[in-house]
């Protein structure tokens, strides 16, 4: 309702503010109630307007909305609960599944609780046991002082020195190496709290050794990465593809993310073009390009011009060049024009890693030609 809308209103009722008969009074009356309801109505309605736009603009910002707090449940409209005798009743505890928690545990040992013979009456009778499922854990060191053989043979000039058993390598075990990587990826923990943890328990370690351990794929965590990015390629239905930058020793580099609803693979790299998701595709295998019809189509899409498609046709025509090859044949044709160079590559790569991979209409979709 409006300023002017509410002045005709006030302006229209005949009132006395002086006079003694009741009747203007019963006129005006239920108007200004009537005014002040539908008032009130619009007040409300653009509170709750106001909080919204709030709430929209704070999240905006990264911070939260206004929460939303919700009543007990139970009190619906009517309901009288004020008194004790009209309270909903507290629904009993409900037994704890102890057979399945028992199902569940590995028991590592067992242990006989006696009683003691001197407290027994004489008629006391054996009834068996009544199991108590206690778990626990223990952390312990387990240093090994490995002794290695050493032999020389004169006759062969030559010293043999004795092994160290699978999974040992430097100066710490497969466990404390598996440990930092789960109290980094699963429980989350800063490396100098890793580092607090271990020494706690007696392990004497640096913190540059545990950066790494979690680096330096000592662990082959990266190989497993690997190996579960090259299998969700191969046997998922489809795949999306999303950026998002990120600062790398002070410089810009770029989160490349690959996801379905069946996995989620996360790359760090300084660029975002298409040369550089062909190579996170490839996973780490030599960049190799290929020139057929199919790539000078491709070449055509990517703006490259009619001459320069003539002339790489007539030198690469059905060719698989390697990246050494690649090169001396882009330093033969141009004399200028990177970006050229650059879809000639993307071109003739693109159509290489269409043929080695079986699922290429799938992922080809990652691969947005209008990107760059």
């Amino acid at each position: 309702m409006s300023r002017q809308e509410i002045k005709k209103i006030l302006h229209n009722i005949d009132f006395q503010a002086d006079s003694s008969l009741q009747e203007p009074f019963s006129k005006g009356l239920p108007i200004l109630i009537n005014l002040v309801e539908k008032l009130s109505e619009e007040n409300e309605q653009l509170k709750i307007e106001i909080q919204k736009l709030r709430d929209e603009n704070n999240q905006l910002k990264g911070e939260q909305g206004k929460p939303k707090i919700r009543g007990k449940k139970g009190r619906g409209k009517g309901k009288n609960v004020s008194s004790e005798k009209d309270r909903k009743e507290r629904e009993g505890k409900k037994e704890k599944k102890q057979e399945i928690k028992k199902k569940d545990t590995t028991i590592d040992r067992t242990e006989i609780c006696k009683v003691d013979p001197s407290i027994l009456p004489a008629d006391a009778e054996y009834r068996g046991y009544e199991p108590v499922l206690v778990q626990e854990i223990l952390i312990t060191t387990d240093n090994v002082e490995y002794r290695k053989e050493i032999f020389y043979s004169p006759s062969e000039n030559r010293t043999y020195v004795g092994e160290l058993p699978a999974g040992i390598v430097g100066e710490f075990g497969p466990g404390i190496r598996s440990l930092v990587c789960t109290l980094k990826y699963v429980a989350n923990m800063s490396q100098p709290k890793i580092r607090e943890l271990l020494e706690n328990c007696g392990i004497n370690i640096s913190q540059s050794t545990i950066s790494r351990i979690l680096t330096k794929d000592e662990t082959g965590f990266n190989q497993e990465k690997i190996d579960i990015f090259l299998s969700a390629l191969e046997h998922t239905p489809y795949h999306q593809i999303d950026d998002t930058t990120v600062r790398v020793n002070g410089q810009n580099h770029y989160s490349q993310i690959f996801c379905n609803p069946y996995y989620t693979a996360f790359f760090t790299v300084p660029r975002k073009d298409r040369l550089t998701i062909l190579d996170l595709l490839l996973c780490g295998r030599e960049r190799t390009y290929r020139f057929d019809q199919m790539a000078f189509c491709l070449m055509a899409d990517f703006r490259v011009g009619k001459k320069v498609i003539d002339q790489l046709r007539s030198l690469t025509d059905n060719k698989e060049l390697c990246e050494t090859q690649m090169q001396l044949l882009l330093e033969k044709v141009f004399k200028k024009g990177k970006n050229t160079k650059t879809r000639v590559m993307e071109a003739a790569a693109i159509q290489q890693f269409s043929v080695n991979v079986s699922n290429f209409l799938n992922v080809l979709s990652l691969i947005d030609f209008d990107r760059c």
